[in-house]
Formats: C-alpha cells, structure tokens, sequence
C-alpha cells in the first residue's frame, strides 16, 4: 500500500490518541501493566505506518508469507483470549483497578484455551503483530521498533504477572509453573 507520506502520518497520530485515551488511567501509573503496553502499541503502530508500502512487495517470498502466517494469527489469538476471558473470566466491574481495561477485570483465572499454554495470549497476538509487520521491511528503523515492542511487551508481561499474582493468589502461582508466557513449550 503506497499511501502518502501524510497519510501515513494522520493514521500513526490518530492510532496514539486512541492509544494514549484508552491508556489514560495506566499511563499514570507506571507500576501498572497497561503503562508499558502503551509504549509497546506505539512501536507497533509505527512499524506497522512505516512498513505499510512494502505490504505488496514479492507477495510470494519466504519472508513475505512468514510475515502473512504471523499477521494472520495476531487477530485470531487476540479474539480468542478477549472471548475467553470475558465469557470465563467474569470480568467484575466493581473491581477498583483504574489501569484495567473493562474485559481485564476477570474475577476467575482463566486457564482454558490458548490461556491453557500462555498466560498472555493477548500480548502474544500484539508481538506476531509487531514481528509480522517487521518482516514486510527489515530495515535499522524497523529493527529498533520490533526491538522497543518485544521488550515493552515483555515488561507488561512481567507487570500483569505480579498484578494476577496479587489478585489471584497461589492459584496464579501455580498456573505460572503449569504454562508459559508467550510461546506454548518454551517461553
């Protein structure tokens, strides 16, 4: 997709405002998890902006569908996790946690689904984004954003853990021994 410049731009600004609205209450508080997803959504809006023009290019090469497979798989795991945790999570809203988005407020630990072998199926589907849009351009600029995305999504990892922990108790232990954090079988 080769839109203008501008274009590109006026998308990457209008993506932050959503970005920085919805992160409004987190973005105070950088102990919660949601402060350093901001800074991840901002990395993968820009690489996703930057490596809009090269989407089209050699459609067929390994590269190409690597990157196709990961942009594929992004919305599908994304989907199923917000289902999951909204239908077995019973997200409370009389939980007080301002940082946490309506469908986060789970009052039950959801260990089914993808949740059954990751504990962050959501911030998964956000790093096959991030690594799918790199692979469409690799570039020193790209390479910086992918880099600056996996590791703020590592960090909001590492924070949700000890938010689930204080919320969830033993039982949040336990399932951080029984699964993995972002790929099933290995990390």
């Amino acid at each position: 997709m080769n839109l203008p410049l501008e274009l590109r731009l006026l998308i990457f600004a209008a993506l932050s405002a959503y970005f920085a609205w919805v992160s409004r209450h987190a973005l105070r508080s950088p102990r919660a998890h949601g402060f350093w997803r901001f800074f991840a959504w901002e990395c993968i809006a820009a690489l996703v902006v930057l490596n809009l023009p090269m989407w089209e290019q050699d459609p067929l090469s390994p590269r190409q569908i690597a990157s196709w497979l990961l942009l594929i798989a992004s919305p599908w795991l994304a989907v199923h996790a917000v289902l999951l945790l909204r239908r077995e999570g019973r997200p409370d809203m009389q939980r007080t946690d301002a940082e946490l988005l309506g469908f986060e407020r789970t009052s039950r630990l959801v260990t089914r689904g993808a949740f059954r072998y990751i504990r962050h199926p959501m911030y998964a589907a956000l790093l096959a984004l991030a690594w799918g849009a790199y692979l469409k351009d690799i570039t020193p600029q790209s390479s910086l954003l992918v880099a600056g995305a996996s590791v703020f999504l590592l960090l909001t990892a590492l924070r949700d853990e000890i938010e689930c922990r204080a919320h969830f108790g033993a039982d949040y232990a336990d399932y951080m021994r029984r699964s993995k954090r972002f790929i099933p079988f290995m990390f």
